[in-house]
């Protein structure tokens, strides 16, 4: 049985009005949200377990958008149905299974050929959180056309060397208080970048943060953890205006 890796209950959410539209790509559905200004800078978002119609996701979408990015967030689950917070925890390891964040390269290519050829997007960044955060660690390792990625608490996957070779500039964010993820593991994570990894890369663990905590609303956000997930947002931003 699985503890309930999302601390931030999920059922009390405020409504959130998006600032964006939806797109259909191809075969996929997308929410994106256009800065007022025309730019050939973009940034994909990838949603975690909830889907890509979750407002926690949305507002991140129409916040990347105000920081000048055109921005977009596919359906990374190809319509099937989102993990919701009255699924049993115990059914999580099999939706899992039919979600896997490392199998997102069609989707990703179907997305970064719109942005190129439908939005004249010349650089992409690219960031995710939770489920999201695992794919972004997948294609930064695998995409040389994403120009750099933020990992915010994406379950880290050991298994080979090879997934140490960032190709581009590669930010991970953790909260010092995630069930899902050890401290171990980040520390492990930091030791083989150091050995492996040639590109710029950085790893920072937020006091007191559990999972989930870097998509929270203002509104639904508590006071003790505000100045962390506003610092988290910013580190976020900051990057990806380094690279992209």
């Amino acid at each position: 049985q699985m503890a309930d890796p999302f601390l931030y209950n999920t059922g009390e959410r405020s409504h959130y009005g998006c600032l964006g539209h939806e797109v259909q790509i191809e075969y996929l559905k997308a929410y994106v949200c256009r800065p007022s200004f025309i730019t050939d800078k973009a940034v994909i978002v990838v949603h975690d377990v909830f889907g890509w119609e979750f407002p926690d996701i949305r507002y991140i979408v129409d916040l990347m958008a105000g920081h000048g990015y055109i921005t977009i967030c596919p359906d990374f689950f190809k319509g099937t149905k989102p993990w919701t917070s009255i699924d049993h925890w115990a059914d999580f390891p099999d939706w899992m299974k039919n979600h896997d964040p490392m199998k997102v390269d069609k989707e990703a290519d179907v997305v970064l050929k719109y942005l190129k050829e439908q939005c004249g997007a010349k650089k992409i960044g690219i960031v995710g959180f939770s489920w999201g955060g695992m794919a972004v660690h997948h294609l930064m390792l695998k995409n040389p056309q994403l120009t750099a990625g933020v990992s915010l608490y994406g379950r880290i996957v050991r298994d080979s060397e090879e997934r140490y070779s960032l190709l581009n500039p590669t930010f991970f964010i953790f909260g010092e208080k995630d069930h899902t993820i050890s401290l171990d593991q980040v520390f492990l994570l930091e030791d083989k970048l150091k050995q492996y990894c040639k590109v710029p890369y950085k790893i920072k663990v937020y006091p007191g943060q559990v999972h989930g905590f870097a998509q929270l609303k203002p509104e639904d956000m508590k006071p003790e953890d505000k100045p962390y997930i506003e610092e988290a947002r910013r580190d976020m931003i900051d990057w990806i205006k380094m690279f992209v």
